[in-house]
């Protein structure tokens, strides 16, 4: 949940063998890719005013990967674009 950003990030922030580079989430199935990807950047920035180096914004899939770059992504998972489609599960 969004709330519990702050104390999630500290407590990376300050654990042994960890790096807090930022804030990664995929859009919800069903979801509005924009609304999601608004609301990671408002986290982000919030979180970046605590702990400047956590820049990162992972986000965006390869079918909404523009609208995550129009948010701020930084970081993108494209592996459907370049490899292909997965078979479905079940």
């Amino acid at each position: 949940a969004p709330a519990e950003v702050p104390f999630l990030a500290e407590r990376l922030a300050t654990a042994a063998g960890l790096k807090l580079a930022g804030v990664m989430a995929v859009a919800p199935l069903g979801a509005t890719p924009a609304a999601a990807f608004e609301k990671l950047a408002a986290i982000s920035a919030a979180l970046v005013t605590e702990h400047p180096a956590a820049t990162a914004i992972s986000a965006g899939m390869s079918q909404d990967l523009e609208v995550a770059i129009r948010f701020g992504a930084t970081h993108l998972r494209i592996g459907s674009d370049i490899l292909g489609s997965r078979p479905a599960v079940g």
